[in-house]
Order: structure tokens, then sequence, then C-alpha cells
């Protein structure tokens, strides 16, 4: 053998390295525990170091043991061991080659973005507390999130509580102290305020960079990384065996993730029963490791890093389970657990799903019925419930069954009959038969489902809704043809968030959304009686995913998340303004303008001139309308109405 490798492990695939090169190569394995020495006893045709090294002490190891290549298959954290062998690699003159840990996980288990910007719009679009530890310079980039749900970490002086009070964050809200921070105190930190996110800079090991990221590996917490990602760098396990000429060993670890049905063992199926009885040991929640009998080790974890955290501490089991409640296609949790189980071998079992499970209990088909989570998801319960006449809904967390039942309510859906299905296929499962209002004024088990009829939903995109249909008053109204025009311009995807600025009765932000119905739109209006009026029609159309915000833009946009498309029918002579703060917030926004005006014309123009929007449209727009005179019908022109759309982006250059 010709060739001499040294490998430092420590992930999985750092084993599988050195079972696919053991007796291929000269192969030395270096790993730093007497523990991680013993996993690797079973690999024959290896030298193993066990051992911590320095920068100085590899420097000596590499020269000493004259190899040809060095393997770094360390951790994506351990930034400093990666530090060490590449520069004392380049010392002893010896190539290295860095094996990632799966190139579809971006920086191991975090989120990386390249902005704070990008950060914020990430954090606003999901739900859950965040700790910041940025420092108080980049707080004001925050602007735009819920501050109630955002803590801070900065230096103990008076700049940086300023700084705090300047962002909108609460006092109580402020952990003013000197690093460094361990791992421990990371932790507890991130557990005492009930975070799901924390936001840092890929500052390195000066900042305290790995202790944070295990800190939320520990904790169950979802690292926000700013800036370049770790392992930025490097080749995929099965690249890294390409070019050495090795094939994947087949003794890859096996994962199997098994729906287990909505609840107890009656619903499992026999590849599941074969599948839990194969396994060395079985994951998941505790609530699903209680429905199974096995003998089995078990381990109660069920967040995807903690599921791979537990995996690779036990190198040595070769076929582990992973068991989730219902079917693993259906709202699982198994979606993200296969991203975070790069190199190893996955198998998916489907189970039954709980909207099976209760459609059967109750006699009814469900391939005609919408289908909607609620659990820990936001989700428009209003639009599946008034366009389908059945829809099934899966409650949990703030979304209990009797709280989706109040929103039905609450928008004169009460007399609706609803069925609530409790443990399913448990002990004490039960079935209950009543309405909307009969189900919201009881309490209900923690995770049910719900099965609503509707007789009277009709299915159907609407655009252009007749003027007579919205409720009036004395407050301004964009006409229907107008507005069907001016929506076709937004041209609004589901999932769009979207402005109207200056929006009177309501009329554009109720049809908006009903056309971005998985989306958001947020009605500004300065007007008292017309932002009571916006609600009244919103109820009327069922418009849940439409909120009303009181104010004179641009000021009342501040705290809002970032849009995709805005509507601005009215601008008070702040047009200019209001653009540039939209494009502040997003500079990709889609604009549409309603201008009657000349000087709003004119205004549109110099935005349009002004902002360097890649694609600009100006029409016209005139509507007549018959009216009677006597036994004749003449034609009313109204006033004509000039439609700008800006969008395409704007160059900041």
């Amino acid at each position: 053998m010709s060739e001499k490798i040294c490998l430092f492990a420590g992930t999985t695939e750092g084993r599988c390295l050195a079972e696919a090169l053991g007796g291929r190569a000269e192969l030395t394995v270096c790993v730093a525990t007497e523990y991680g020495e013993a996993l690797l006893d079973s690999i024959e045709g290896i030298t193993v170091r066990q051992g911590r090294m320095d920068k100085a002490e590899m420097a000596r190891f590499f020269a000493e043991g004259r190899f040809s290549l060095i393997l770094d298959a360390t951790h994506p954290y351990a930034t400093l061991v990666t530090e060490n062998i590449a520069a004392a690699a380049g010392e002893a003159g010896v190539p290295v080659m860095r094996i990632l840990r799966g190139t579809d996980r971006a920086a191991g288990d975090a989120v990386c973005v390249p902005t704070v910007a990008d950060a914020r719009d990430y954090l606003a679009a999901r739900p859950g507390r965040i700790l910041l530890t940025t420092g108080s310079k980049e707080l004001a980039a925050y602007a735009g999130l819920d501050m109630s749900r955002v803590w801070a970490r900065v230096l103990p002086t008076a700049e940086a509580l300023a700084a705090c009070a300047a962002a909108g964050i609460p006092a109580a809200h402020v952990i003013a102290a000197q690093g460094p921070f361990s791992e421990a105190l990371n932790e507890a930190q991130l557990k005492s305020i009930g975070a799901s996110y924390l936001v840092t800079k890929s500052s390195g090991r000066a900042g305290g960079f790995e202790e944070k990221i295990r800190a939320c590996r520990a904790a169950g917490v979802q690292p926000v990384v700013i800036g370049t990602p770790p392992q930025t760098a490097g080749v995929s396990l099965a690249e890294a065996l390409r070019q050495l000429g090795a094939a994947q060993p087949e003794t890859r670890r096996a994962v199997t993730v098994i729906g287990v049905g909505p609840g107890g063992e009656g619903a499992l199926t026999h590849e599941a029963r074969d599948a839990l009885q194969r396994c060395e040991l079985l994951l998941g929640a505790q609530s699903v490791l209680d429905t199974l009998t096995t003998e089995k080790e078990t381990v109660a974890e069920f967040l995807p890093a903690r599921v791979r955290d537990a995996l690779d501490a036990r190198p040595e089991v070769r076929h582990a389970a992973v068991a989730m409640r219902g079917d693993v296609g259906f709202f699982s949790g198994a979606k993200k657990l296969l991203d975070t189980l790069s190199g190893y071998a996955v198998t998916l079992l489907p189970g039954v799903s709980s909207v099976a499970a209760f459609a059967a209990r109750l006699g009814t088909s469900w391939d005609d019925a919408a289908l909607l989570s609620l659990h820990g998801r936001p989700g428009n319960l209003l639009h599946a419930v008034t366009q389908n006449r059945k829809s099934f809904v899966l409650c949990g967390g703030e979304n209990s069954a009797d709280a989706v039942c109040r929103t039905l309510c609450e928008f004169g859906l009460g007399d609706l009959p609803t069925a609530v299905g409790e443990r399913l296929g448990c002990p004490g499962e039960r079935v209950t038969r009543t309405t909307a209002a009969g189900a919201a004024a009881r309490a209900w088990d923690a995770l049910c489902i719900l099965y609503i009829e509707n007789e009277a939903a009709v299915r159907r995109v609407r655009r252009g809704i007749p003027d007579e249909e919205f409720l009036r008053g004395e407050v301004p109204m964009t006409k229907a043809e107008v507005r069907a025009v001016s929506l076709s311009k937004l041209d609004l995807p589901a999932d769009a968030v979207v402005y109207d600025v200056g929006a009177g009765t309501g009329s554009v932000s109720v049809e908006c959304a009903l056309a971005a119905y998985e989306g958001q739109v947020y009605a500004i209006e300065k007007e008292a009686d017309a932002a009571a009026l916006i609600r009244r029609n919103r109820r009327k159309f069922y418009a849940e995913n439409l909120c009303v915000v009181e104010g004179e833009a641009p000021d009342a946009l501040c705290g809002l998340p970032a849009p995709t498309h805005a509507f601005i029918g009215g601008a008070s002579g702040r047009l200019a303004d209001i653009v540039g703060a939209l494009v502040a917030r997003n500079p990709s926004v889609r604009i549409v303008i309603n201008a009657v005006t000349v000087e709003t014309q004119a205004e549109a123009a110099a935005c349009a001139a002004s902002f360097g929007f890649a694609e600009t449209e100006t029409v016209t727009v005139n509507v007549a309308r018959a009216r009677r005179l006597g036994r004749y019908h003449l034609m009313s022109a109204q006033n004509p109405v000039t439609i700008v759309t800006l969008a395409g982006g704007v160059d900041h250059a």
C-alpha cells in the first residue's frame, strides 16, 4: 500500500470513511477520547491514535508519520480543530481534504443568512421567542419584529441599554452582561426565556460561537447564523469516497422513520411492527413512546437536531428507528428529519393519518375535504371552511379545538355542524358531534382533530366583487372595474404579504385577502370610521388573514412584516415617502398605485424614475356605466383612474 492517510474522525462520516478505507490504505484514525477509540474497535485494517493534539503536536505527528493525505471529518462546529489541522498540514506540506456533513445542511443544523435584515425577515415569518446575541449596534436593523418576543444580550453599558430602549425591547427582556459565556450559561439563558431561536454572528472561537451552537443543540433551539457558515469549503462524503476510489460501505447505518398512526399499537402496520423488532434503538416523543411496547433502548427525542445528536453519540447502533405520530407524509416532522439525517440510509414507513382514522370513525370520506393543520403553524381556517363543504383541522398548542371554533363563531359560523375527535386509537378515545359554538364552549384534549361541515360553501375565485356587496358608509372606495384591473396588476401569489395603504372601505384589502389566502394582508387606514368599516367588511367576507392597522403611512408601516406587494390607493401627498419605506423593507416589492389626480400621476412617475425600478407600467382605465333616462339608457363616464405598476427590484448600486 503506497498511500498513507491520516483521518480525523468524530462524526458518522468519519466512521464511514474508516470503514471504507480500512485495509485499502495505510490508515491512521485520530480520535479525541477513549470512547471514540472504542467505537472503532470493530473496524479492521486501521491504526487508532487517541488523544487531543494542539497545532504544534499535529505538525510533528504529520511530519513523523509521512502522510500523503489528511482527511478532516470532524464536527462542523469544531472550528478550532479544523483550523489547527489546516495550519499543521500546511507546515508539514501535506494536502487536506475537508469532508462536509451533508451539503444539503446549511452550517450543520443552523439556518445561515448573509445579513441582519435577512435574519429579521426569517424570524418575522415564524412564531417563537428570540435571543439576539449580535450586539447593541445591530438592534435597529431588527425593526419590524414584534419586540415582545425578543430578548437581547448586550454589554452592560449605558449606550447598549439606550440602544435596547430605542429598538423597543422591553427592559425586562434585556440581558446586560459581559462575556465570555459558557455552553451551560447559554443553555440556561435559552431555557429561562423559552427561546425558539438564537441569533448569532459567525464569529469564530473568540466570539463564543461554538458554545452558543452547542447550547442551542442542548436546549432544542434553532440557531440563526449571520455571515459565512463554518462549512464553506470541502466535499461531501460521497465525493470524498469517489476521489479516494472507495465504495460506500455496505455497513452504512440505517434509520427507519415509522408512522405509528393516530395512537396506540392497534394501528401499526406489519412493516412498522417488523421495523420495531429489528431496530436496536428507538427514538421519538415521549407521548409516542408511551404508546408502544418495546424492550429496546429508547430515547425521548423528536427534534431533528437532537435525534441526529443521539444517533451520532451511538455509532455502535447500526439500525435505529424514529417513531412519529400519524403518517410520515402528512403534516409530519419527517420532512425536516430527512434533511438532518444525511449520511444515513433512511427508510420511510407510512402510517394511518389522524384524518383517515377520524373519517372512518365518522363514516365519511376525506378525499373531497379540505385538510388543514393549525398545530404549531398558521393557516387560513375561514378560507378552508367557506370554500369546502368538508374540512378536517388538526389542532394543538395555541390553536386548540375550542380556540379554533371561537374563530368560527367570531365570523358568524357558530351554527356549523362540527365533530371533535380526541385521543384517537388510545385509551379514552372520544368522538363528539356538536356545533362550532358548542365546541367553542368546552375544553378538549391538547391534541385533537376537528371535522366541520358547511353545506353553503362555494368554491370560487372572486375578482371585482360588485360595489354594492361591500358595506360603504361615507368612506371612499375603489370601484369594482378599477379594482379588478389593479388586482391583476398586483399578480398576487397565494402566500403574498400585502400592504393596502389608504384602505378606505377595505374593498381592495378584502379581495387581496381572498386571493392571497395563505398570506397576510395589512389594511393601513388613518381614519377611525374607515378602519371600523374595514373590520366589518373583514367579517362579512370571512377575510381572516386581513389585519387592520390604524395610522398614517409611512409611519404606520413600522413593525409590520416585510411586504411582497403593496397597493396605494391614498397617499395624502406622501407618495414618495411611502414608496421609499416600502423599498427599504423589500427592494423587490411589487407596488400598484391608483392615481385619480394629475398631481398624483406626476408623483407616481417621479417615483418610477427616482427609485430605479426595473419594471414600470402605466395604464389609464376609463369606465362608463349605463343609467336609465326615461325609456333610454345612457352611458355615464366615471373619473378615469391611472394605474401605475412598479416592480422588478430596485438597484441600490
